[in-house]
């Protein structure tokens, strides 16, 4: 999708995140930062805009259960770059749903679930932040962030006046995949880890209730429609 260095922060993992990634760190694709403790995510935005505010032009605070798709662009570069004069580009949600896929598997997650949300259910009203880091101070939360100066932008390019709470969902430009629950197994083992920002030190099952949402099947990859 047209980025250049991913940074990651792992918060003690147990699933050999390092060594898969060792040929990418090689390469210099990869910064990978060891990032143990407790209730450490916003911390960790917080030392990445630290390390990288001078040479990095863009950065997105995305996790790992989160894609960025461009829809009218070749790539997020590409995107970006109708948001030169602005802070920050807020882009919201499309949440993917289980599918009703009861067990883990090695296929990759955007073939593995192609059933997604409502695009204006209210879960996608939810954004999450592609920022200039000289031109910011800190992320609010998850989802937002502190300017120094002027407004953040939505994918439309307009100035943003309301909290995202309050705003219809834009997924026609660029989105978030938001692949919040998986399968089945894959939540339960979300539910032992508990939220990464420690507000919840077990998942609910609610969460997946509310997140498994299934409503629309979108398109086999790779595959022609019948004349």
């Amino acid at each position: 999708q047209g980025v250049d260095k991913f940074y990651v922060y792992d918060n003690e993992s147990t699933d050999g995140t390092k060594q898969i990634l060792e040929p990418y760190i090689k390469q210099g694709i990869v910064e990978y930062i060891d990032w143990p403790g407790y209730r450490r995510q916003l911390a960790a935005y917080d030392d990445c805009l630290k390390r990288h505010r001078f040479d990095t032009r863009w950065i997105a605070f995305i996790d790992l259960d989160e894609f960025i798709v461009p829809i009218k662009d070749a790539s997020i570069p590409d995107f970006l770059k109708r948001f030169e004069q602005f802070p920050a580009v807020e882009i919201n949600w499309l949440i993917y749903g289980s599918g009703g896929n009861k067990a883990k598997s090695s296929e990759p997650v955007m073939k593995r679930f192609r059933f997604h949300s409502q695009p204006d259910h209210y879960l996608n009203r939810h954004v999450k932040s592609i920022v200039n880091p000289r031109m910011v101070y800190t992320m609010i939360g998850c989802h937002e962030v502190a300017r120094i100066k002027g407004k953040a932008a939505d994918s439309h390019g307009n100035p943003i006046t309301k909290n995202f709470r309050q705003r219809t969902p834009q997924q026609d430009v660029i989105r978030i995949n938001h692949y919040a629950v998986r399968s089945l197994e894959e939540f339960r083992e979300k539910q032992m880890r508990g939220r990464a920002s420690g507000t919840q030190t077990s998942v609910p099952m609610e969460y997946f209730n509310q997140y498994d949402l299934n409503d629309i099947e979108e398109p086999a990859p790779n595959t022609e429609q019948k004349q």
